[in-house]
């Protein structure tokens, strides 16, 4: 029995931590993610999802909403999604009001990620047990899902909130808000997805354990899919990894000498995710991202095959995220995403497909076309050339001379 070869992704955005050193001006990078949103949005991507965190220096936006808000004031046509709201942190009710009234502000632009948070620091510091954060951003998606989707009172309570007659006084604005449900390695991300038929957001596609692990978690979200009668839709899901683009290779390399050790720092450090050998030099960084297939720094072929490795180890995805970081200065950065607009997107969208056939079918027919062409306009000539001489020959009264 033939099988239909796996489905690359359509859609494409980037997923916006944000990653900036610190010890720089936090209002200017906060900027500099703004501009690049917008610029984004000319070049015709389609989502920007923004994260939500609160200590460790470098990912600096703590409310997405907020964010949000302002970025949709400064694009057109991207959706604009929490990448990804840290559940246990909030009462259900209120992010589910929260993102209702983005929903409106935006014309339906927005999307819900969900995640039971990242940093270890910021559950520390609210006083989150580590081991409870996944079970209580499923009891809390399970709430937000309940107001967003249904129009009767939700009662439910959990040992940590409590909902009471409640329901949202303003409705989505579109018919329904997306929500899709983060992923690294744990199966817990994409149960919750195939539960409550929400997409899946896989953030470590590109790292060996998450790139390993893609299929098992298709698997276990279309499970859970079955069990709950709910959708698993390939479509909604989502693949993310790094990557930095220009005209050459070696230029990709020389121009993440910029801040490309400072990010890898901050997971060997920080994040505690290794995720590059312990080595601040930028040729071997380069050459361990590219070898591992953690990302990609290098041309816009490299990042083509880079997403058709991706899709035949997931089985088919409907849209990649860049991960967003500041490898590169901030020129460099946009050229990267302009490269990526202009030469990758179409191969997976078929949009220059179109514009290539009709240019080879010129080609093959260019004798022929033009052919025509010098004939049509011999005629032409011959013809003026005729007019002209009877004109001569009539004379200047109209007549032929005796």
């Amino acid at each position: 029995m033939s099988t239909s070869p796996p489905t690359g992704p359509r859609r494409f955005g980037i997923f916006l931590a944000p990653f900036h050193p610190s010890g720089q001006n936090p209002t200017l990078a906060l900027e500099r993610d703004l501009d690049l949103i917008a610029h984004l949005d000319a070049l015709g991507f389609d989502e920007a999802w923004i994260g939500e965190h609160h200590s460790a220096g470098y990912e600096i936006i703590a409310s997405p909403e907020v964010f949000i808000g302002v970025a949709a004031e400064r694009t057109r046509h991207i959706r604009l999604g929490t990448g990804v709201s840290s559940l246990p942190f909030h009462h259900p009710l209120l992010l589910a009001d929260r993102m209702v009234l983005l929903d409106h502000l935006t014309r339906g632009r927005v999307m819900l990620g969900a995640g039971p948070g990242a940093l270890p620091s910021d559950a520390h510091m609210m006083g989150i047990p580590v081991a409870r954060q996944r079970d209580m951003m499923e009891q809390a998606l399970e709430a937000i899902l309940l107001l967003l989707r249904g129009d009767e009172p939700v009662t439910m309570r959990t040992d940590w909130f409590e909902l009471r007659d409640a329901r949202l006084q303003l409705r989505p604005y579109q018919r329904e808000l997306e929500v899709a449900v983060a992923a690294m390695v744990s199966p817990s991300g994409p149960r919750a997805a195939g539960r409550f038929g929400c997409g899946l957001l896989s953030l470590g596609a590109t790292q060996s354990a998450g790139f390993d692990a893609l299929g098992y978690h298709w698997g276990a979200l279309r499970d859970r899919a079955a069990e709950y009668g709910t959708t698993a839709d390939r479509g909604n899901w989502r693949l993310v990894g790094p990557m930095h683009l220009a005209d050459t290779r070696e230029q990709a390399a020389r121009d993440v000498a910029f801040g490309l050790a400072d990010w890898v720092a901050y997971f060997q450090r920080i994040a505690a995710l290794p995720i590059a050998p312990d080595t601040t030099d930028p040729d071997a960084l380069v050459e361990a991202i590219n070898a591992t297939g953690m990302g990609v720094i290098g041309t816009p072929d490299d990042a083509i095959a880079q997403i058709e490795r991706l899709t035949a180890q997931s089985g088919g995805f409907g849209t990649y995220l860049l991960m967003g970081h500041e490898w590169a200065d901030t020129a460099q950065t946009r050229r990267s995403y302009e490269l990526f607009a202009r030469y990758v997107a179409p191969v997976f969208q078929g949009s220059a497909r179109s514009l290539t056939a009709s240019s080879d079918w010129a080609a093959r027919n260019r004798p022929a076309f033009f052919g025509a062409t010098t004939d049509a306009i011999a005629a032409k000539i011959k013809q003026q050339e005729e007019e002209s001489a009877r004109r001569v020959a009539d004379g200047p009264g109209g007549q032929a001379a005796d």
